[in-house]
């Protein structure tokens, strides 16, 4: 199956199914509209899909960056196909297109197979946000992967 699967850039075609998974995948923590991905799109930010050969995105991830940092905004993968390795491969290309930044992310807390992919790709929990989520309330780490030449440094 994943030879008829394409990582590529996010179009502007992938937004609805995009829309439509953040409401199946984050019902209760504010999911993204249509309009925040076209506005993400606009900004230049770096979003990128894995999709099937009939256009159906299987996941989905984004990353916006400045001149010393990137930050993870958001990385789904539907439901049924989590645990195929989608979110590890949309993650190494956020790692990838972040180059030589500090990358920082915020996950639920209570999402241990997200914590367990970012720890395993060099991200460490340096914070805690109570009630980050809304409007379930749901508190959230900060994971930070520090620049290639800072890593295993305290």
């Amino acid at each position: 199956m994943t030879d008829l699967l394409t990582l590529r850039a996010m179009r502007w075609w992938d937004i609805e199914q995009i829309a439509q998974l953040e409401q199946e995948l984050f019902p209760t923590d504010s999911p993204w509209t249509a309009a925040m991905f076209w506005s993400e799109m606009a900004a230049g930010h770096h979003y990128s899909v894995i999709a099937a050969a009939d256009g159906t995105v299987l996941g989905y991830a984004g990353l916006a960056r400045s001149a010393e940092e990137a930050e993870v905004q958001t990385i789904g993968v539907r439901p049924g196909m989590q645990g195929h390795g989608f979110g590890r491969r949309l993650l190494d290309d956020l790692i990838a297109a972040a180059g030589d930044r500090r990358i920082l992310l915020d996950v639920r807390t209570d999402n241990t197979p997200a914590i367990s992919l970012y720890e395993s790709s060099g991200f460490a929990r340096i914070g805690l946000r109570r009630r980050y989520y809304q409007p379930s309330g749901a508190d959230a780490y900060t994971m930070e992967k520090p620049t290639p030449d800072r890593e295993g440094q305290t």
